[in-house]
């Protein structure tokens, strides 16, 4: 039972289906609908085996966002370092017993259900640094000894990530993690000083780099060195993506995507199907689209008045560009092929369900934006 006065913040479950933010769902629907699309044509016109999957995930990720976003959000906040405790034992159990596959340990196989704890993660760090900031005042922000803790949060799980090893999901942590701590006032100059210091562990850090990770960045450099080998995957997509000119080849016509020159098109590199298939138009559509997901999501976060509500939009949408940015980047070789999902189109069930549990919270957070939240969740709200 939540402490404090409810009588201004309570609403009936009828008001907050009336509050509920449509245009927001329409859009996720409408990206969704891409993805199933793009998996049916990766499967050269069938809806097994990932079209059909895709959906199913969808629906059940889709009955959770709801829920989340009916929820009271003092419980989110109340509950919000456990839910990061979850997080960490359950990447530590990836730790001890993970499931092997392409030659990491990311996956813990429950018989009915294998997940990827990493991707729940990153809105676990995200929900706590909100409530961990939430409580913290300015001048508090501003002095070292008191991020000591917020960076705790940061590190433990990057190690644990890293250790997989998963490069690409460390990055994004301290990334979206980093954008967190600006977000909640810390002053820039403190971010030069990490930057410096990052820069300066470089050569160190490159000694823990795994062998494929350090060849992916040397023929990120350099992707004509190694042709069939490690370049292989990014000069084919680059050529996918030049193909597929102003208005695409058709639909599931893409020949470099289906004559199998395209590796991974169901996962990482779905984008460059989509661009061969529907051209520059399409894909542009598609970036619209993330597009006015990401303004309603900053939209939200400032119309929040309570700061764990504007903490936590903010950290979700950043999240999500993170998520868009890092995959078309990838793909089209502006940055090393870091194995990251384009959401609600790649496939993949956590993935899929770690970005509905996201945006479940945005509409949380928009459905309460009225509420206020005193500094620890057991204090009164109006």
């Amino acid at each position: 039972m939540i402490k404090g006065s409810l009588t201004k913040a309570e609403m009936k479950l009828s008001e907050k289906l009336w509050q509920l933010n449509w245009t927001m769902i329409f859009l996720i629907l409408a990206v969704a609908v891409i993805g199933f699309c793009m998996l049916y044509s990766a499967a050269k016109g069938s809806l097994d085996p990932w079209a059909s999957r895709q959906m199913t995930r969808f629906a059940f990720g889709i009955i959770i966002l709801f829920a989340i976003a009916l929820t009271d959000i003092r419980v989110w906040m109340r509950y919000a370092y456990l839910i990061y405790a979850i997080g960490l034992l359950l990447l530590g159990a990836v730790e001890l017993t993970g499931v092997v596959g392409m030659g990491a340990q990311r996956w813990l196989d429950f018989g009915f259900v294998r997940i990827q704890p990493s991707e729940f993660m990153k809105i676990a760090l995200i929900l706590a640094l909100a409530r961990h900031f939430h409580a913290m005042s300015m001048e508090e922000v501003a002095r070292p000894i008191y991020l000591l803790i917020p960076i705790f949060l940061v590190v433990a799980p990057v190690i644990l990530v890293f250790r997989q090893p998963d490069l690409g999901t460390a990055v994004m942590l301290v990334v979206g993690a980093g954008a967190m701590f600006f977000i909640a006032g810390v002053r820039i100059w403190k971010f030069f000083v990490v930057a410096i210091v990052g820069l300066a562990s470089i050569p160190v850090a490159w000694n823990f780099l795994h062998a494929y990770q350090r060849k992916r960045i040397l023929t990120f450099l350099n992707p004509e060195s190694d042709p069939l080998g490690a370049g292989y995957h990014i000069l084919q997509s680059k050529i996918a993506l030049g193909s597929g000119s102003l208005f695409g080849k058709g639909f599931i016509n893409g020949s470099q995507s289906h004559l199998e020159f395209l590796p991974e098109r169901h996962t990482d590199f779905v984008f460059t199907m989509l661009a061969e298939e529907f051209g520059l138009v399409g894909g542009v559509l598609v970036l619209c689209l993330y597009a006015f997901l990401l303004i309603y999501g900053l939209a939200i976060s400032l119309k929040s008045r309570n700061h764990f509500g504007r903490l936590l939009a903010m950290g979700l949408t950043t999240n999500l560009f993170l998520y868009v940015f890092t995959n078309i980047a990838m793909v089209m070789g502006v940055i090393p092929v870091v194995g990251v999902p384009l959401p609600l189109i790649s496939y993949g069930g956590t993935a899929m369900l770690s970005v509905l549990i996201g945006f479940g919270l945005v509409m949380n957070i928009y459905i309460h934006r009225d509420v206020r939240i005193g500094r620890y969740w057991s204090e009164g709200a109006t």
